[in-house]
């Protein structure tokens, strides 16, 4: 049977489709091919905009959901066309891993007894997808973990051991996304568990004061930040919010970190030039990953950077400046170049969820036990 997957990621950064083509029969994955497709501009206004109440929003979230699998099967075609030999057709796919848009991450519970009343929430339209494509779908993989008691993310760090875990040392790995997540990967060879968590937010705020006073869409390299200078009364009033003194598990995303939260931070600093709120942000960022890493993982011996935040040099310099003894890196220089590590963890989860396999790790997410994640979708 084949052992070809795709995996299909949009991420909080609301910049596009990722995918990839992945082939699991050697021990490390091998990404065949990759292909990308951006998000027109009104689509993702709308994506935004559902992250929030608003009008008549059930019908536009599920007309925004057809949408995105209209795009998902674009980017599956193009990657199917690249993989295909002059004279041989594409390999055949198993499954399609496809992650769906987050638009609502709110897993906490009401009450310990309360088990699963917590939700996340990913717009997605999977039997569409099948139906375009002629290949079978995992969706949906967040839900099961909530179900049982977990925060249904982040789901990467099991991909990232199997990946980046090494026998005899700690390794770091830093995925720099809308949001920030942290896994920290013991040795394979001792008998401490991965830690995993959402450090807070990655380029989603910095993306958003980049976009709003530049209308660039974001800070390429990070130039602009290492133009200003920090506003320390910024970075103390960004920093007290109640969710970095909780322990992990914890997860956040838009919910939390959202536009009128960084407004309402924002207001007593409107004098401040641009450029220096812009350092402040990415200050914050980094601060954040950087304390993660201090409390969990001092034994780590490097930190490998994926994500769309491993090209912003500034980010990059700024934790090796904060971290010295650890050798900061991208996932590039690890086989796995950092556009498509997030694709490719869900072109492995869908892997999971056909084997029968578990997909999450409950020390990472809280969750009661192993469980296998995702729903399938037949073509």
């Amino acid at each position: 049977m084949s052992d070809y997957f795709i995996g299909l990621m949009s991420g909080t950064s609301l910049d596009g489709a990722d995918g990839v083509l992945v082939d699991f029969s050697t021990p490390a994955p091998r990404v065949v091919t990759s292909a990308a497709e951006p998000f027109p501009e009104s689509f993702r206004a709308e994506l935004l905009e559902l992250n929030s109440p608003s009008h008549n929003e059930l019908h536009r979230a599920a007309l925004a959901a057809n949408q995105l699998a209209a795009l998902y099967a674009r980017v599956v075609r193009t990657l199917l066309d690249q993989a295909a030999a002059p004279g041989r057709p594409a390999p055949r796919i198993r499954v399609i891993g496809a992650h769906g848009q987050t638009v609502r991450h709110q897993p906490w519970r009401t009450s310990p007894e309360a088990a699963g009343a917590g939700y996340t929430l990913q717009l997605n339209a999977p039997a569409l997808l099948a139906e375009l494509t002629g290949i079978d779908v995992v969706a949906d993989f967040r839900s099961r973990d909530v179900a049982a008691g977990g925060q249904g993310a982040p789901l990467v760090p099991a991909f990232h051991q199997h990946v980046f875990g090494r026998p005899d040392r700690a390794v770091a790995v830093l995925n720099l996304g809308g949001m920030a997540n942290l896994s920290l990967l013991p040795p394979a060879a001792g008998s401490a568990s991965v830690v995993g968590f959402d450090c807070g937010p990655g380029n989603a705020l910095m993306d958003a004061w980049c976009r709003q006073q530049t209308g660039r869409p974001f800070d390429a390299g990070g130039a602009w930040a290492a133009s200003g200078q920090l506003i320390p009364g910024l970075l103390a009033s960004l920093q007290a919010d109640p969710y970095f003194a909780l322990p992990p598990p914890k997860s956040t995303g838009r919910d939390l970190f959202s536009l009128a939260w960084l407004a309402e931070k924002l207001a007593p600093f409107a004098t401040e030039r641009p450029e220096d709120i812009q350092n402040t942000l990415a200050e914050f960022t980094v601060g954040a990953c950087i304390a993660g890493i201090n409390s969990y993982g001092k034994e780590s011996e490097k930190l490998i950077v994926c994500g769309g935040g491993a090209f912003n040099q500034h980010l990059l310099q700024r934790l090796q400046t904060a971290l010295p003894t650890l050798r900061v890196s991208t996932s590039d220089q690890h086989g796995l170049p950092a556009l498509q590590v997030e694709a490719a963890a869900f072109a492995w989860l869908a892997r999971q969820a056909v084997q029968r396999q578990p997909g999450n790790l409950p020390g990472v997410t809280g969750a009661a036990g192993p469980r296998v994640l995702g729903a399938l979708y037949p073509a």
